[in-house]
């Protein structure tokens, strides 16, 4: 089966890029010859115990004393080690260097974003595509990534997230593995779904269809519309694991990193802050958002048709799908209409 490139367009300079899919040729193979020739084995290898292997020989390995290594693997995975709150020779495992953590009050800074509560965060450095769950939104697509019931299993968040937006964002192997928190408001929910650990690699994604509605994932529920949220209603957060990615650690921190907590009902959670940290590899973070809660940013929106791009997505479903570079923390849509929905909140009709 041939193989196309994969390319999106960064977002500060408005070009394409090529990316360098980590473990592209292995997943290639996984994803063509074992799944159609060797159907035990590609189970086996989707299996959380073989995804646990994997990571282990792939992340696990110990760099040699004189850093030669280390830099080295930095270096191939171009990760920028410059944000770091540790120095490179610090890190003496693969894992370790995905595990980082970031001086992101400096390197993600909010302070240029609107100062109106409104505006919906990026959750992890990623790359983006945008959607919405009804047939009659130009933003429709049918069920391609994931599922809508498998991927929320819950009746009562399926009722609330019927025919809304959302937004999936990609991680890579050279980004920053911390997601933080888009919004501001309260927990309702919080729950984990168990299932499979097939690959985020996007030529993955396109001949498993719905990969991400049957991966094992952590699902938050979190209430905008409460003093000091967002407003933009009701949001799932959905973190998927992947190979190689066995664990979705909840730590989240009001400040910096400091006093890591994990999610409860009823519990507060700033915009912008650490929410939970990805074990190494690749994974996805879905948002769901309610019918007419959310609008997406236009350049997010118009990117995703440019034909100048070739984009695995688009060859694979045959319809637009080219992704937008985000950083964490930085502006991806706003709530609609806040106006009104301040005014019910007050009770004022």
């Amino acid at each position: 089966m041939r193989v196309y490139p994969h390319q999106y367009i960064d977002r500060r300079s408005g070009t394409v890029q090529s990316e360098r899919l980590f473990r592209d040729n292995l997943v290639n193979f996984i994803y063509s010859g074992v799944r159609e020739n060797a159907g035990f084995c590609f189970n086996l290898i989707t299996s959380g115990r073989a995804s646990a292997l994997l990571s282990y020989l792939n992340f696990d390995f110990t760099f040699d004393q004189n850093g030669r290594k280390v830099e080295q693997f930095i270096h191939e995975l171009n990760i920028n080690m410059s944000e770091s709150l540790l120095p490179p020779e610090s890190f003496k495992t693969a894992r370790e260097v995905f595990q980082r953590q970031i001086r992101y009050w400096e390197c993600r800074p909010m302070s240029s974003l609107p100062s109106d509560n409104t505006i919906v965060v990026s959750p992890s450095d990623s790359k983006v595509l945008v959607g919405a769950l009804s047939p009659d939104q130009p933003l429709f697509i049918k069920e391609k990534f994931f599922q809508y019931r498998e991927l929320l299993e819950k009746d009562e968040w399926l009722k609330v997230f019927d025919r809304g937006d959302f937004a999936i964002f990609r991680l890579t192997p050279d980004e920053y593995h911390y997601n933080h928190t888009p919004v501001s408001g309260e927990i309702s929910d919080f729950y984990q779904i168990s299932g499979q650990y097939h690959s985020c690699n996007p030529g993955a994604v396109v001949r498993e269809v719905t990969p991400y509605s049957r991966n094992e994932r952590v699902v938050t529920i979190i209430n905008t519309d409460v003093d000091g949220g967002t407003h933009v209603g009701m949001v799932a957060m959905v973190e998927v694991t992947a190979m190689m990615i066995g664990i979705v650690e909840q730590c989240y921190s009001h400040h910096l990193y400091d006093s890591p907590r994990s999610m409860n009902p009823g519990m507060y959670v700033r915009k912008g802050q650490p929410k939970s940290l990805f074990r190494p590899g690749s994974s996805t973070v879905i948002l769901l958002f309610e019918e007419g809660r959310v609008s997406f940013s236009n350049d997010i929106v118009s990117n995703m048709v440019r034909t100048d791009a070739s984009s695995r997505f688009t060859i694979g479903f045959g319809a637009p799908m080219v992704e937008t570079s985000v950083r964490v923390r930085e502006a991806i849509g706003h709530a609609v209409d806040h106006s009104s929905i301040k005014k019910i909140n007050q009770g004022v009709q």
